[in-house]
């Protein structure tokens, strides 16, 4: 099971990569607003943060 999810998960990350732009996802979040930026990114860094500690174990 683990041999088919991992190139599943690489291939959606590399068409997530390649579908979305930066530009297109910084100009979304300040059109919507500055607080939904400042949201959004606080929810990212405290996500990367637990996923760096779970993998530190």
């Amino acid at each position: 099971m683990r041999a088919i999810r991992f190139p599943f998960l690489a291939a959606l990350m590399v068409l997530l990569t390649f579908s979305l732009s930066s530009c297109d996802a910084v100009g979304t979040i300040f059109k919507a607003g500055a607080w939904t930026g400042i949201i959004g990114v606080f929810l990212v860094v405290v996500l990367l943060w637990f996923v760096i500690t779970r993998i530190r174990r």
